[in-house]
């Protein structure tokens, strides 16, 4: 690949596919949400929905990377987006004719939900063959500024739902979507290699096996991988803690009584902030290069800076807040950035899918089992006290698996031009 050129071909088409689904992606979630809000009237239901939407990713991934790393990963990614398209269109049918059927639709959440994790992994791996070597930081900037970006379309789904007066129409936007991006994804010119050594383990249960097993050996054995995972399992259990301001703001607008709009208005305000600073970091890092052997520091920072202000965020008045919230949104790009570009290069093509599966179970079983602990925690004691409690867990995890396996994280992280 051409090291000087980071707009290839391929890439490109990634990158206009993956705009296109994650738009409607953005739109779709919303529209879900208030549909079977709407629909049932249940709150309960509701939280049971987007439960299962995400429960399979606590296995699925982890399933899905040994079969990855044999099979054309592309051909995955753009036959579940023709999938994806199949299911939302045949929604768009039955809801334009009258039907909704909450059983069905939460068997359809865990459809969509294996469907997600397979999709993610696959993507994930596949990703970086497609980028000119050098580039990954800066691919990975782009992917997280449009990520974020896409995000902003959430209220443009509450708007079109409430206009439409039905998500029918949503679905099949996110349809259009769903296909637009799965002809995308079928153009890109790269020819994979990572399959040929061995025929696909989803014809025989017994290579899975050995497959699975040399995933997990290989992430015992890589303990740079192994403590970067750790550690963003603990960080995903803390962050569960973030879902608390809401309820403190709801429950102290006392102490934002002198502002003229209300503490949920306030709340919504300082998470802009946030997204804000997301994006100005995706900016800088699509623009900066990095020193030479100086990523590790950079990133242990990062960690360290993005713990101590989520735990003293509640304390602090609304402007150093929101100013607090900016800095995290930058510090938070930043270490992404670092992490994913140089692991994704660390790990060979073989194994990668393997690697992100078991990747991304750990970070999610993290960050559920904190979602629940914050709320369960929520019910005793403050929410401050909460959120202290979190991020003092997570500065500890800084010391217990990022710095203390330094050397093996130094050597992945400053591998990288």
């Amino acid at each position: 690949m051409n090291k000087n050129r980071l707009w290839t071909f391929d890439f490109t088409v990634i990158t206009i596919g993956s705009v296109v689904s994650m738009a409607g992606s953005a739109l779709v979630s919303f529209a879900l949400s208030l549909l079977v809000l709407d629909y049932t009237g249940s709150t309960f239901l509701y939280i049971l929905f987007d439960v299962c939407v995400n429960l399979p990713m606590l296995v699925f991934p982890a399933l899905a990377g040994p079969y990855l790393d044999r099979v054309s990963r592309k051909k995955v990614i753009y036959t579940l987006d023709f999938v994806s398209a199949g299911y939302y269109l045949l929604l768009f049918v039955l809801l334009r004719s009258g039907w909704f059927s909450y059983p069905l639709l939460l068997a359809g959440g865990v459809f969509t939900g294996v469907i997600g994790s397979i999709y993610s992994v696959a993507y994930e791996s596949f990703y970086p063959n497609l980028v000119p070597e050098g580039g990954l930081g800066k691919a990975y900037a782009i992917g997280s500024l449009l990520g974020d970006l896409a995000a902003m379309a959430y209220p443009l789904g509450a708007v079109l739902y409430n206009w439409l007066g039905s998500a029918a129409p949503i679905f099949a936007i996110h349809a259009a979507c769903c296909f637009i991006a799965a002809c995308f994804e079928r153009s890109i010119r790269f020819q994979e290699k990572h399959m040929a050594p061995a025929r696909p383990a989803v014809r025989r249960g017994p290579r899975f096996r050995r497959d699975f097993r040399e995933g997990l050996d290989y992430l015992r054995g890589e303990r740079g991988l192994l403590m970067i995972a750790l550690y963003f399992m603990v960080t995903g259990f803390c962050d569960g803690a973030d879902s608390l301001r809401l309820p403190f703001f709801r429950s102290n607008a006392q102490l934002y009584a002198a502002w003229p709009v209300a503490a949920v208005t306030l709340y919504a305000i300082v998470t802009n902030f946030d997204l804000a600073g997301r994006l100005a970091g995706g900016v800088l890092q699509y623009r900066i290069r990095y020193p030479m052997g100086r990523k590790f520091d950079i990133a242990l920072g990062a960690y360290i800076a993005v713990n101590l202000l989520g735990g003293a965020m509640l304390f602090l008045p609304i402007p150093l807040m929101a100013a607090a919230s900016f800095a995290v949104g930058v510090l938070g790009v930043t270490s992404y950035t670092i992490r994913t570009s140089a692991t994704q290069a660390y790990v060979p093509d073989g194994k990668r899918a393997r690697f992100n599966g078991m990747f991304r179970v750990i970070t999610a079983a993290g960050s559920i089992a904190g979602s629940l602990t914050a709320g369960a925690l929520a019910e005793v004691l403050p929410e401050r006290t909460v959120m202290v409690m979190a991020f003092s867990l997570a500065q500890a995890a800084v010391y217990a698996f990022i710095w203390r396996g330094r050397e093996q994280i130094r050597a992945i992280y400053n591998r990288m031009p």
